[in-house]
């Protein structure tokens, strides 16, 4: 438990010195931190980095942080290929032709991991970058990344104290109903404190329901990357965080969360 609290303060207040240092710094350290993921992603299915399909997908994550996060930012160079659609049929084409180049060595299963764990990886980086730039991306930053922390804190503490319904034992087994219940009660109390810093942000119901949805989806988020570990029989994605596994296993409810708030268009 020690060692668990104490990378989760060292992990904490490196990501807050990354945003303290600007945006350049924070976009650097993200993409950084996709890599991982994203190798984390691979390695559970015995994916190593020197495998060319890792190495194509890992260039389709890049690729995607790069024309969506940071488009508006850089002097991208003006390919085709460079438009989201495209750039996802592109990725698409080098799989299924590697499929066939390979003679099936690698084949249309490894391919649809790797593909959807670019595709999940990438956006979701690429959102948290693509948020930090926008004129309340701080204060926007903040808010999603401490609602996730309340709800995963309200629902931990909530859970072992009263839980007793599971909410998922097939993905979960220790994951409560009340546990849940009591993370998104914390959520949204994080998301009044976090208005009260912040008023910007908008009016106290809007950031109420904000909170609510940041809190609901980093549980899903978090019950997604349970279901994948699951199925490939691993309990952390990796041991790069001490107490705390991988990198992924940090960043899965942020992922989920900024890709929902894109579809709202909030982020």
């Amino acid at each position: 438990m020690k060692q668990r609290v104490l990378t989760g303060v060292l992990g904490a207040a490196g990501f807050l010195f990354l945003l303290w240092l600007g945006n350049w710094w924070y976009s650097a350290g993200l993409i950084i931190l996709a890599t991982i993921s994203y190798l984390e992603f691979c390695r559970m299915q015995d994916l190593s980095w020197k495998q060319f399909q890792v190495i194509i997908g890992l260039g389709f994550v890049w690729l995607l942080i790069l024309t969506t996060g940071l488009d508006q930012q850089l002097p991208l160079p003006s390919f085709p290929i460079f438009g989201d659609l495209k750039l996802i049929n592109f990725a698409l084409v080098l799989f299924l032709i590697l499929i066939v180049l390979t003679r099936n060595q690698f084949d249309i299963h490894q391919m649809a991991y790797l593909f959807v764990g670019a595709l999940y990886i990438g956006y979701g980086f690429a959102y948290m970058i693509q948020t930090i730039w926008r004129t309340d991306g701080l204060a926007l930053t903040l808010l999603i990344i401490l609602v996730i922390w309340a709800t995963d804190s309200g629902a931990l503490f909530l859970g072992k104290r009263f839980g007793k319904k599971k909410l998922w034992p097939d993905i979960s087994p220790n994951k409560t109903v009340e546990g849940s219940i009591g993370g998104l009660v914390f959520g949204v109390i994080m998301s009044i404190i976090v208005l009260q810093f912040f008023p910007k942000l908008g009016t106290l119901p809007a950031v109420i329901l904000l909170g609510f949805v940041i809190s609901f989806s980093g549980q899903v988020g978090d019950l997604i990357e349970s279901a994948w570990k699951r199925t490939t029989g691993v309990k952390d994605t990796g041991t790069i965080l001490p107490g705390h596994g991988g990198i992924l296993d940090r960043f899965d409810s942020l992922l989920f969360t900024f890709i929902i708030l894109h579809l709202l268009e909030i982020v």
